[in-house]
């Protein structure tokens, strides 16, 4: 009943105003019936239960009004701000000049300005808010105010325009009627719609097309210029193949009357007046010049002569130009021609009096030959024929020292004057041989170590004299050339080296090449420079030689080259001004030697250690001579000096290459052992494996943890003879 009673459309007054009157009529009836009616009291407490919910209720419903009151001020507030907004941002895109729109990312129109769609008034009542994106592309494309390129319909417009439309961003230009232009800028925001912007820029577009057409102006007559000032005669055809320029060139060389030039005349019609003067000259023909002109594509260049008939040549080149034109240009040539006629003419006179000259000079070099080979064979003869005389004229002048004691001094500069004399003639004989092929040869087994050993005598006393230290090392090899021969080219190397060598040493040795052995003069003279290394090997040249020929005369390495050549024993040259000169001959060891070299149980093979070169350093001079011994026995070449110093001199000196160092690590006073290895190393070449041992008597921790940072190979003292083979075992490891 008290459900039907309360409406719950009623106002909150309303309701309370039932409840009291419920209330009442309760208290009544509970008053009527007394306290024992349990209906009644029940009735009274669902009342005041009722009268909870309806207040609880209450309270809610207006908390919830009060916030339904605020959130409408709120929101009446944010739509004044969004209005406000939308009004600012139509008022600033109206106050931009360029034309704006925007579409949402469905592709309808949201806003745009008045400007949008500038200069195009047949669809401005159509560009509005709600309008899609391919509609407003559609009336553009079918708008009178667009100017389509040539050969493009609306359709094909719309579909390139609307296949930009995908693009993040794009801007290119259209035209429209009156010559406007409009830069269209289209961007996609990251919400996915369109903004475009439309920007007049016809003043921009119509200030380039001026300033372009200036420049052309400019150039047309910069070109014209051009043309008028060069010497050749130009004219220019266009792609229909008329005229479309010239130069005053074209008048004077091609004889064409300047009035009858005109634009727009026609090939053929020009080509018949330079006919009229011009005709080809060479195999290129009418026929094959028109098929070339009428050829509108890929024409080559090309080029052809023509000549009048006063003997003037033209020289004339045809090139493609590229709009489908050509140019043709015309050189006057006569003067080339006629100078290569008188050229031609020159020519055949030259070359009559070559062959004349050519047969003279043969006579003359055949005369020549015939006079070189009679002084050949004169000084042949006539210096054997001197030398008999000479020698007894020496036998005398010994003979008078040994009795006449008090004039020996002056006998002794005559017998020296007689040997330098005898010299000389012995040296004419041997180039004259030479010369004239008449030198014998006897080759066959030559004993190095007995030649070495003869020079060695023969020069002591002319080093020891000179105060210059003369080393020959010994060689066990035997080799294959003419002993007398072979002799005469190592004693002119070692007297030149002698010669011209004022202070410190020369040094002959051996060095193995495979088959062969290589016979070195080195000398610390003033050394040879490059560009003579051709010049010391003629007759009579002699680089820095003084006034005396008692000296010499030039042909001590004339001598030495061609007897060399004829022994076919290579020769080589190598020289640093100043430092060194190394004269090299290259001789074959004989088989037989080489079947003597095979290895023995009991020693090290001649064909492992002969072309060997060590370098001993030790100040120990009995050491030094024991090791010194034992080591040539075995076939080895030994430089052996007392001080570090002393080896770092040598090899200065020299330019040595050894390929073994035996270094002592105590050696007095100066460098010591290590020292000297390390000093050895950065003065030899790189590159270069060479066995290097240090040979001490010291067993500390602290020398061997040096020379192990040091790469080097301890030898310890005393020295037996199985560990110095080891040294010169060329197995791996040794």
């Amino acid at each position: 009943m008290s459900h039907a009673y309360l409406d719950p459309e009623d106002s909150l007054e309303r309701q309370n105003e039932k409840l009291i009157q419920i209330v009442d009529a309760l208290v009544r009836q509970v008053e009527r019936g007394g306290s024992g009616s349990d209906e009644a009291y029940a009735q009274f407490r669902r009342a005041a239960l009722l009268e909870e919910q309806v207040q609880a209720r209450t309270a809610e419903l207006e908390t919830t009004l009060e916030m339904l009151n605020r959130s409408n001020a709120r929101l009446a507030q944010a739509m004044r701000e969004t209005e406000a907004a939308r009004r600012d941002l139509s008022t600033a895109i109206e106050t931009v000049q360029e034309g704006f729109a925007m579409f949402d990312p469905e592709g309808v129109m949201v806003m745009c300005n008045s400007r949008f769609g500038m200069h195009m008034d047949d669809i401005r009542d159509t560009l509005a808010p709600g309008l899609r994106f391919a509609d407003y592309i559609d009336s553009v494309a079918r708008s009178r105010a667009l100017s389509l390129p040539p050969g493009e319909t609306p359709e094909i417009w719309r579909a390139r325009r609307l296949a930009r439309h995908d693009d993040r961003h794009a801007i290119f230009n259209i035209s429209l009627s009156g010559d406007h232009w409009v830069q269209i800028s289209q961007h996609r925001t990251p919400g996915g719609g369109t903004v475009i912007l439309q920007t007049d820029v016809t003043d921009m577009i119509r200030a380039e097309r001026q300033a372009r057409e200036r420049m052309l102006d400019d150039q047309s007559r910069m070109a014209r210029a051009t043309l008028d000032h060069i010497k050749q005669g130009i004219c220019i055809f266009d792609g229909r193949i008329r005229l479309a320029g010239w130069n005053d060139g074209l008048s004077q060389l091609m004889g064409v009357p300047m009035p009858r030039l005109r634009r727009g005349l026609p090939f053929p019609a020009l080509w018949r007046m330079i006919e009229a003067d011009f005709g080809f000259d060479g195999e290129m023909t009418r026929e094959r010049l028109s098929a070339w002109v009428e050829t509108p594509l890929a024409r080559q260049p090309l080029r052809f002569a023509m000549r009048s008939e006063d003997r003037r040549f033209i020289d004339a080149s045809a090139q493609q130009l590229p709009d489908g034109g050509f140019v043709i240009s015309f050189t006057d040539i006569t003067a080339e021609r006629r100078a290569i006629d008188n050229l031609a003419r020159a020519n055949e006179a030259l070359e009559e009096r070559v062959r004349e000259r050519t047969l003279e000079l043969e006579d003359a070099l055949e005369r020549a030959e015939r006079a070189n080979a009679s002084r050949s064979r004169f000084v042949a003869a006539t210096s054997h024929d001197l030398l008999q005389p000479l020698s007894a004229a020496n036998l005398f002048l010994s003979a008078l020292v040994q009795d006449d004691p008090a004039n020996r001094a002056v006998l002794g500069k005559a017998h020296d004057a007689l040997h330098s004399v005898e010299a000389i003639l012995h040296a004419l004989l041997d180039i004259s041989k030479l010369e004239l092929g008449h030198a014998s040869m006897d080759v066959g087994p030559v004993a190095l170590d007995l030649v070495l050993g003869q020079l060695r005598d023969q020069f002591a006393l002319q080093a020891e004299a000179k105060g210059i230290g003369l080393r020959i090392l010994p060689c066990a090899l035997t080799v294959t050339s003419d002993r007398t021969y072979l002799k005469r080219v190592l004693q002119n190397l070692i007297g030149n080296a002698l010669r011209y060598t004022e202070t410190g040493r020369v040094l002959v040795g051996t060095r193995r090449r495979g088959g062969a052995v290589a016979i070195e003069v080195w000398d610390t003279g003033p050394g040879i420079a490059e560009e003579d290394f051709q010049t010391v090997f003629r007759e009579f040249a002699r680089l820095n030689a003084r006034a005396s020929a008692s000296e010499g005369m030039g042909l001590g390495l004339a001598i030495v080259e061609r007897a060399c050549a004829i022994l076919g024993h290579p020769l080589d040259l190598a020289s640093e001004p100043g430092r060194y000169t190394r004269f090299s001959v290259t001789v074959p060891v004989t088989e037989a030697q080489d079947r003597l070299e095979s290895p023995a149980p009991a020693s090290v093979a001649q064909e492992e250690t002969g072309d060997r070169v060590a370098l001993l350093v030790e100040n120990d001079a009995e050491l030094r001579r024991a090791m010194c011994h034992l080591l040539e026995r075995w076939g080895v070449t030994v430089l052996d000096v007392d001080s570090g110093e002393a080896a770092l001199a040598l090899i200065a000196e020299t330019g040595a290459e050894p390929d073994l160092l035996l270094v002592d690590q105590q050696l007095g006073r100066g460098l010591t052992g290590l020292d000297t290895i390390s000093a050895l190393r950065e003065l030899l070449p790189e590159g270069v494996v060479r066995p290097v041992r240090l040979v001490t008597a010291d067993r500390s921790p602290e020398l061997r943890e040096a020379a192990r940072r040091a790469g080097v190979t301890i030898l310890p003292k005393p020295v037996g003879a199985e560990a110095l083979r080891a040294v010169l075992d060329p197995s791996p490891g040794a």
